[in-house]
This record gives C-alpha cells, sequence and structure tokens, in this order.
C-alpha cells in the first residue's frame, strides 16, 4: 500500500497506517555499495540516473507463495538488534536477531562497519534463511554492526523492503533500522516530492533519510535529531556509520529498546530476551526522547526533543515480546501472570481445567490458574515445525488451518470443563476454531477468557492491524461475540485490571489506544513542517 492511500474500511478521520519502519527502499543486492543520496545547493536531491538510487534498477519482487496459516494476532512490524565495539559484531548480531525472530518472520538483514567501509547481506525469509545462502556473514567483517527482522504489511515480501537501509550521501554513509511509524510520513513526503526529492518506495524511513540529508547541521548526531524534531509517531532507531553506532527512541517511549554490555562491547535490542543468548548484561532502558551515541570514545547520552509523557505500547506486555523480556523495566512474564491472576478475580467460573492457546496463552492460563486453584494443563499443542507456508490438501479437512498449527489433546479434554485463555480476540475467525477444536475433543463446556480489554481501534504505532470495521469489538457486544465463537461464556480482562497488571498505578505510562481509541500521537492533516534545519539543543 502506498503511504498516502488508504485501506479500505478505513475510517476518514483515523490515522493513515504507512508501512511503517519496516517499509524499504529500492535497493542493492548483497554487498553491493550503497545508494548515493546527494543534494542539490538548494537541499534538495539529484535525479537518480534510471530507476533506484544511485541508478541502480529494483529488485524482482520475490513474493512469498501465500501463507495459508490461519493467525488471528497483531503483528509487530520488527525488531532491531547492534553491537559496537566488539570483534564479532555480526555474528552476535545475527544470534540477536534470532531471538527477535518472534517480531518479525519474513526478512532479516545486517549491516556491519569495518571502520571505513560498511556492507550489507539482507534477504526474505527467516534468519536462518537469509544467512545459510552462501558466507554471507563471513563478509560482514568490522567491530560493529546493526541488524533487522521484519514482517512485511504491505506489498508482500520483498528483497527491497528488507531493512537495514544503507545509503551514501554527501555526509558519508550510513545505515538505519526502524521500529515503529512515523505518523506524519504522508504530508513530509508531499514536502518533500515538492522540493524536489525523488522517492523510490512508500516507507516512512525513507522519508526520515531524505530528511536527515537535508540537513546541513554539524555532526551526524544533530542531524539525526534534526530529522527526527520534524516527524511524530512512535521509532525506536538504530544508525550505523563508519565510526559510530547511534540509538533514538520517540519522546513518548511506545516501542521498546534496551542498553546492555558485553565486556567491553555496548549492545542494543528491542527486548532483553537477545542478551541473554549472547550472554549480554542489561543495563536499562534507552529512555524515551534519548539520543545515545556510542563511539571509540565511550557513550554519550542527550535529550533534544521537547519532553513528553511516556506511553508505552501495553501490547508489548499482553502479547508482542517474548515472556523471558523485560520490557519497559518490566518482566513481561511478571504482567502476564498478573493477567492471569486478575482475570481468575474478574470472571471466573466453575471448570475442571485452565487450557491456554499456545503460545501466547500460557503466562496469563497460569496465573489463571493459580489463582483459581483449577488445575492448569496443555490441552493444546502446537507445532512449531510447520514453516512459514504449506500446500492444503485437496480434501477439504476442517478448520486445516487451525489443525496444521495445533492440535487438542483428548485424553486431558474429553468431558471436562474448560477455561481457554488467549491474550486478544481480533476479527473472532480464529478464536470459533480454536473453541471447535476443543470440543471435538470432547468437552464439556469452554469458557473462553481474554486477558486484556476487548480491541476496538487500530494501532498506528508499527503494528500491523486490521481496520477498525474488521475488529469484532468494534461493532459486537461480548454477548455477540460469544455467540460466534462458539464459547459457553466469554470474559476480557478489564481495562483497569490490565493496567494493575503491568504496574501502571495511575494509568499513565503506557498507549492503550487499540482498547480506548485514544491516541497518543494523533494526525494533524493540515499540518506542514519546516524541512530545512531546525536548531539542536543538548
Amino acid at each position: 500500500m502506498d503511504a498516502r492511500s488508504e485501506k479500505p474500511g478505513t475510517e476518514p478521520n483515523s490515522p493513515r497506517q504507512s508501512p511503517g519502519g519496516c517499509g524499504g527502499l529500492s535497493r542493492q543486492s548483497e554487498n553491493i555499495a550503497a545508494p548515493r543520496l546527494t543534494t542539490t545547493d538548494e537541499g534538495g536531491f539529484t535525479p537518480p540516473q534510471s530507476g533506484g538510487y544511485g541508478g541502480l534498477s529494483r529488485q524482482s519482487e520475490n513474493i512469498a507463495a501465500p501463507r495459508l496459516i490461519e493467525d488471528d494476532h497483531f503483528k509487530d512490524h520488527c525488531g532491531i538488534f547492534g553491537v559496537f565495539g566488539h570483534p564479532e559484531a555480526s555474528n552476535l548480531t545475527y544470534l540477536g536477531l534470532y531471538a527477535l525472530q518472534h517480531r518479525g518472520q519474513e526478512a532479516a538483514g545486517i549491516v556491519a562497519s569495518n571502520g571505513t567501509e560498511l556492507r550489507s547481506v539482507l534477504g526474505t525469509g527467516l534468519v536462518s534463511e537469509v544467512f545459510a545462502r552462501g558466507e554471507s556473514i563471513a563478509s560482514l567483517v568490522g567491530d560493529s554492526a546493526i541488524g533487522h527482522v521484519r514482517y512485511s504489511t504491505a506489498g508482500g515480501s520483498s528483497e527491497r523492503n528488507v531493512q537495514p537501509i544503507l545509503i551514501d550521501c554527501q555526509r558519508g554513509k550510513i545505515a538505519v533500522a526502524h521500529n515503529g511509524n512515523l505518523v506524519n510520513a504522508d504530508i513530509l513526503r508531499g514536502q518533500l516530492e515538492s522540493a524536489g526529492s525523488i522517492f523510490q518506495s512508500s516507507s516512512d524511513t525513507e522519508v526520515l533519510l531524505h530528511l536527515y540529508a537535508r540537513a546541513r547541521i554539524g555532526p551526524v548526531e544533530d542531524a539525526i535529531a534534526s530529522s527526527l524534531l520534524k516527524v511524530r509517531g512512535a521509532y525506536s532507531l538504530l544508525f550505523l556509520t563508519q565510526d559510530a553506532l547511534i540509538a533514538a527512541r520517540d519522546p513518548m517511549g511506545i516501542r521498546p529498546l534496551a542498553l546492555g554490555k558485553l565486556g567491553d562491547a555496548y549492545v542494543l535490542s528491542s527486548e532483553t530476551c537477545a542478551f541473554d543468548l549472547i550472554e549480554a548484561t542489561y543495563i536499562r532502558d534507552v529512555a524515551p526522547g534519548e539520543v545515545l551515541v556510542i563511539d571509540k570514545s565511550g557513550l554519550r547520552s542527550y535529550f533534544p526533543f521537547p519532553k513528553d509523557m511516556p506511553r508505552h505500547c501495553i501490547f508489548e506486555h499482553v502479547y508482542f515480546a517474548r515472556p523471558d523480556s523485560k520490557v519497559f523495566g518490566r518482566s513481561v512474564l511478571g504482567s502476564r501472570l498478573e493477567m492471569g491472576r486478575r482475570l481468575a478475580r474478574e470472571s471466573a467460573v466453575p471448570a475442571d481445567v485452565v487450557v491456554p492457546v499456545p503460545d501466547s496463552g500460557i503466562g496469563a492460563a497460569l496465573g489463571y490458574a493459580e489463582e483459581s486453584g483449577v488445575p492448569y494443563v496443555m490441552g493444546l499443542v502446537r507445532n512449531h515445525y510447520i514453516g512459514r507456508t504449506f500446500i492444503e490438501p485437496k480434501q477439504k479437512v476442517r478448520s486445516f488451518g487451525v489443525r496444521i498449527k495445533l492440535n487438542p489433546v483428548r485424553e486431558v479434554l474429553e468431558g471436562k470443563r474448560v477455561v481457554l485463555i488467549d491474550d486478544s480476540i481480533v476479527r473472532g475467525t480464529t478464536s470459533r476454531k480454536i473453541v471447535e477444536l476443543i470440543r471435538s475433543a470432547g468437552a464439556a463446556e469452554v469458557h473462553l477468557r481474554i486477558s486484556s480489554p476487548p480491541t476496538t481501534h487500530p494501532c498506528h504505532y508499527g503494528i500491523d492491524t486490521p481496520t477498525r470495521s474488521e475488529l469484532i469489538a468494534s461493532s459486537q457486544t461480548t454477548e455477540q461475540i460469544r455467540e460466534k465463537v462458539g464459547a459457553d461464556s466469554l470474559a476480557y480482562l478489564s481495562h483497569g485490571g490490565l493496567i494493575s497488571s503491568v504496574g501502571d498505578t495511575h494509568g499513565t505510562r503506557h498507549c492503550t489506544a487499540c482498547f480506548t481509541g485514544k491516541y497518543a500521537v494523533p494526525v494533524r492533516e493540515e499540518e506542514t513542517v519546516e524541512l530545512f534545519p531546525l536548531a539542536v539543543s543538548r
């Protein structure tokens, strides 16, 4: 989808979703020198000679086969990871991306610096697939690197949409990896095009690069900050130059980013579970509105943006993050256990067993069982090895898309009153088929409990969500949804219960727009932005 086009069914006054930080540019194949973005004397760009930046043509789309597995969960756009000051920076980044694979399964990439040159390897597929092709990791020599895993939200999986994006402009080479979404990207893009900029994609990350290339402020970090002062929305960013790694987080801290150390090296990651894999030590989160500069002289921190109230994405605790991660300074598993406990207090029902929908419902199910005293059982087994695509049999198999992924355990379900725990209901289609699976195994009753409030609004800050008209809770009551999914009863965790579960005493530190429609960063269509340098204060 073009960044300026609306999805069918999008409400006229709701923020429009551009393809977020996981969109991409028309770009080179492996290890080809970065395209060069040159600016005119007026601060614009000289047109490329033929197609992509620097005259490079687009790669073929490489569209993956259709994903037949039904998955009614929200998708996080991506995860980012970076290392500075370690001789095995690329190998460590590769392992970090492995740990973040749950945040994006359709593309991966790494850019490394050896102090004089930046090189990239990227491609569509899982991390293991991308870096199994040839000796790709061996080519990424250097003591600093950044990496990215991506879930595509528009235009399919294609080589041109893979990050990190590596470009060469008048300031020199720079690579960027982005998790989030810039809600004013449309407006900025229009202004930049009017000023002579030529775009090769609908990516909001490309907008940021054009702003960066225009900046006439001194050091690289000031040019980055000057560019970020013009954008609004959610972003956790890693920039890599020949001699520095720079991290930045939006003033509300919507998307996560953590800082750690491995010996004398610094590491950055969307989640702390990646630190555990490489045996790095978690230090702290990158603060909302903070810019971190890491180079040979050490680490420097400054806050160039107007101060704002934190609005952390609460869905990181509900679903996105791995349970073994610490996100926004709090244990994800601890939050999910508490969600389950509160769910049991709010909506307990006579039952024989508590069954999670794996894997996202496990933490809440454990908490529910602990609080209610009803035994926890693995009534559904998940197949983790189905891959991204498969061939559906010609003979119709009932609920095949769900059955290939989940299988009920009749021995623990037959004749039982089951409390089924999941994190959310999006469209209701998958929930209905899972309830059917439980009943097919002989369950006497199925009571569906959801560890978050009804999801009524789409997200515009780096999460792929359906339009509001596709969200079942936006137009149907809890009783109507219960009837549609076929459960004997249905209850959601209350908004207050969720807020308390993540330790937000006053309910002011998290973005809950997907439940309330109160967006932290609204889109103002009439807005214009000064494209040329803004003062950067340290």
